[in-house]
């Protein structure tokens, strides 16, 4: 792989390590104790340390005879599986970058990530092939002979026994260093290719150590229950297969199979994106399963409410933590919601080996308690988006001394003892006559409402005001609340510059894997009628 950001004074890339070993030499040695102990379990089974690593070097071993180069691109398009594990570690044995796709993806994106990350390796489940079989001719450079099934065999796809073969599970004697990638993770964007976010073993390596003070190791037992191609579920999975714990994978989060896999294995770590611990926690049968043996649970993706953050610390053994950050790396903080129970409406403190600052609309840091733009530099931060240059440039804000920095999109404010608040994307700002509303403030207040389940505000083309905030909420299970009681109370509680300009009920707000709000898509019909093209019932203030 061609090193992309040659031209950028990246902090983390500039920087020695001392004692580096891979991920897959640190799984490999974690695991050398006892082989028969499990180390992943899937809805279909359970493999022991031996069958993982015996499959993860076949799979490496016949990567690198097939003519895998250091660095060169694996791609799987695939649901949660034991598998889905062997292919990210023998990926990595191999000094191949692995590149995890999504399955949410239109057919046509999924291509155009294919051909993006240049991978001559496709491997695919049968669900995720049906989305590509009515796209014509190949799929970019990958050739038929690695176009892989994880299920059956199928027209133009091997089967991935057959694809293996007789290859050796011996261990292959590849030697990688901190600058090698190891990942491609692609963002999620909604036109065009997304981009390409490249992290190299350096980066997973001091994230790995992180974690490991956080008290991840050989007995760690982590339920996965997001997406294995999300940034968020890596953040828990990785460390615990390098440290030959057991990781225990969802194919699909559901809150009564997953309670009853956490008591079944012992769980004491795991990570989960709000909506799933709200759905956990609101279970009916949360409280007949013995969760005692968490540890640590991580939130991530999108902001954690409080009152959702006060109902797992009352009823979940085991201490949570929230997470924010941004998969490129540079701005990330941390929440030990144990230690601070009066900052639960934060997201915590910079993480270790981060700084993060606040920058205004001139690229100038504001002073403590206001407003901007939320920047950071870190231990770990990506290596730049693959193929993209402008855009790895783009990001970066420097400092007074040169000093590289991320540009996260995010606005936020610290308080006096410098824990960060989060009130919005920057492009989600709601502009109203003049004044800045920040959509989070609103929310905020939406969800403090007993009836009020879920909710999103956001700008809707104003003729008074240029654009005006409009509340989107999901009522509580049995509620009959209406919408003009529950704008009368929101507004009465918000500034004179805030208020809702209206309230629509809806029966789900969408969301990405990641438990991400969709705004783009809530705001598009809206401002699709002011321009005159043809939508749904839309509302104009």
């Amino acid at each position: 792989m061609t090193d992309i950001i040659s031209a950028m004074p990246i902090y983390a890339a500039a920087q020695a390590e001392q004692a580096f070993v891979d991920f897959y030499r640190r799984f490999t040695v974690a695991c050398e104790g006892d082989l028969d102990r499990l180390a992943v379990v899937d809805d279909q089974e359970a493999w022991t340390r031996r069958e993982l690593m015996s499959l993860a070097n076949r799979i490496a071993n016949r990567l690198i005879e097939n003519g895998l180069a250091k660095g060169d691109t694996v791609a799987v398009l695939a649901k949660n599986s034991n598998v889905y594990v062997a292919l990210m570690v023998g990926t990595l044995a191999a000094g191949g970058c692995f590149v995890p796709l999504s399955g949410m993806a239109s057919p046509e994106t999924i291509r155009l990530m294919i051909e993006d990350c240049d991978t001559r390796f496709l491997f695919a489940d049968p669900e995720c092939q049906a989305l590509l079989s009515d796209l014509p001719g190949p799929l970019g450079l990958v050739e038929g002979p690695n176009q892989v099934s994880l299920g059956a065999p199928s027209e133009g796809w091997l089967g991935l026994e057959q694809w293996l073969g007789s290859v050796s599970d011996g261990s292959p004697a590849i030697a990688i260093g901190p600058d090698d990638a190891f990942n491609i993770i692609y963002s999620s964007g909604t036109t065009g290719v997304p981009k390409g976010i490249v992290h190299d073993h350096r980066m997973r390596y001091r994230n790995l150590d992180r974690f490991l003070r956080l008290g991840f190791g050989s007995d760690t037992v982590t339920m996965i229950a997001t997406p294995l191609y999300s940034n968020t579920t890596m953040v828990a999975a990785l460390p615990t297969v390098a440290f030959g714990g057991l990781l225990v994978v969802m194919e699909k989060f559901e809150a009564g199979k997953y309670l009853e896999l956490a008591q079944q294995y012992r769980a004491t770590h795991t990570i989960l994106v709000p909506v799933q611990y709200q759905r956990l926690v609101s279970s009916a049968d949360f409280a007949r399963y013995d969760l005692s043996s968490f540890k640590l649970k991580f939130s991530s993706g999108s902001p954690l409410r409080a009152s959702v953050i006060s109902e797992v610390m009352a009823r979940w053994p085991g201490n949570l933590v929230e997470i924010y950050g941004m998969t490129e790396g540079g701005v990330s903080a941390m929440l030990n919601c144990a230690a601070n129970p009066a900052k639960w409406d934060s997201v915590g403190q910079p993480s270790e080996g981060c700084t993060i600052l606040l920058i205004d609309e001139q690229g100038r840091p504001v002073p403590q308690g206001e407003i901007g733009e939320i920047v950071g530099r870190a231990t770990g931060m990506m290596r730049g988006y693959y193929k993209r240059l402008e855009a790895s440039v783009e990001i970066l804000w420097h400092d007074e001394n040169g000093e590289a920095y991320y540009r996260s999109g995010d606005m936020g404010r610290f308080d006096e003892d410098g824990f960060l608040y989060v009130l919005d994307r920057k492009k989600d700002m709601i502009i109203s006559g003049g004044f800045n509303i920040f959509a989070e403030d609103l929310e905020r207040t939406l969800l403090a409402h007993p009836d009020v389940e879920d909710a999103a505000v956001i700008a809707i083309p104003s003729e008074r005001w240029g654009e005006t905030p409009l509340g989107l909420v999901v009522r509580a299970a049995g509620s009959m609340l209406d919408v003009e009681s529950l704008l009368a109370w929101a507004n009465e509680r918000l500034g004179k510059a805030q208020r809702l300009a209206a309230i629509e009920l809806r029966a789900e707000l969408p969301r990405n894997p990641a438990g991400k709000l969709l705004k783009k898509e809530l705001r598009a019909p809206y401002w699709a009628a002011a321009r005159g093209q043809k939508t749904h019932q839309s509302y104009v203030a």
